[in-house]
């Protein structure tokens, strides 16, 4: 199982489980399955309101002898509406509990956008606080107390952009763990992974294998799906495995962290392995090749005429 190693010292496992979207009834059979199948990382976050059910799988598992929970690298992220205290203490803590653990191995803030704070997703203007009224730095110093607490190991960031990473560390006194940023060889994020690998920050992949709906909704409107491209599906032939192992292996080698999603065994165990593959240095050049600037994931459910951001602040472009 290969491992970075963060810029605060901690370890994490490149290939993680990811638990968004997962139905449910089916997530707490999934993270069973893949501590059995040899996993050591999970990722979770207060908002897939499934953190109880990850909480009982992780429980059956170490019950069983599968694993120690020292083994066990498990993620959780802070929800835009508990920007500020008494909400980022309660969120936490609730997450923890859910989790039936005493500290988080990563905590990130899940995006650089905050909102009021009993609501879950906004639909009016004042029910987001604008960046004057919720700075990044207060937030990331709430996360540098937790730590310092001893409630979280390692702390990060998702969905930021480099300017958003350099205005933490331009005001914190620890800089982020982690990047968690869609990644997949449509928009494989190059400049980003740069930026943050100048302060020594690797990105987790979120949707490595392109949108989940890519194939139906997405496909419909004409937008491509990275499972169903050519140059992809040629490589998988070649080595007789799935597209996704493929994506995951590309991910792993170019030094990200990657979380694919699956409550199937079989899949769960093949991006499990995926992990160990190694591609050809022109298997990766021609995977490389298929940037298109295709961001699935676009933010534009936080910006608008009801909000303070929009897509430029947002992304840094």
């Amino acid at each position: 199982m290969k491992t970075l190693t963060l810029n605060d010292g901690h370890c994490i496992p490149q290939v993680g489980l990811g638990t968004w979207q997962s139905q449910p009834g089916e997530v707490e059979r999934a993270v069973t399955h893949a501590l059995e199948v040899g996993y050591r990382h999970i990722d979770c976050a207060w908002i897939y309101g499934n953190e109880k059910e990850v909480g009982v799988g992780l429980k059956e598992a170490i019950d069983r002898g599968v694993c120690r929970r020292d083994e066990v690298f498990i993620t959780s992220k802070l929800w835009n509406n508990a920007h500020g205290e008494p909400q980022f203490t309660r969120s936490l803590d609730e997450s923890l509990k859910g989790l039936g653990i005493e500290q988080l191995d990563l905590y990130l803030i899940h995006w650089p956008v905050a909102f009021v704070g009993k609501v879950t997703m906004p639909k009016k203007f004042d029910q987001y606080l604008s960046r004057e009224q919720s700075p990044l730095p207060d937030t990331w110093a709430l996360m540098e107390a937790a730590q310092q607490a001893g409630k979280v190991r390692s702390i990060g960031v998702s969905n930021f952009a480099a300017h958003h990473i350099e205005e933490v560390i331009g005001n914190g006194t620890v800089p982020p763990a982690v990047n968690q940023v869609e990644c997949h060889p449509y928009f494989s994020q190059r400049p980003l992974l740069d930026a943050c690998a100048r302060h020594n920050i690797p990105l987790t992949a979120y949707s490595p294998l392109g949108s989940s709906d890519a194939s139906g909704k997405r496909a419909a409107k004409g937008i491509a799906s990275v499972m169903a491209d050519p140059v992809v599906l040629g490589i998988a032939e070649t080595h007789g495995c799935s597209v996704a192992q493929i994506l995951i292996a590309w991910a792993v080698q170019r030094g990200t962290i990657v979380i694919p999603k699956s409550a199937n065994p079989e899949r769960i165990a093949q991006n499990f392995a995926a992990g160990e593959m190694e591609l050809a240095a022109l298997e990766m050049q021609a995977i490389d090749n298929l940037e298109r600037g295709l961001r699935y994931i676009d933010g534009t459910f936080f910006c608008g005429d009801n909000s303070p951001y929009d897509l430029a602040e947002l992304w840094g472009n």
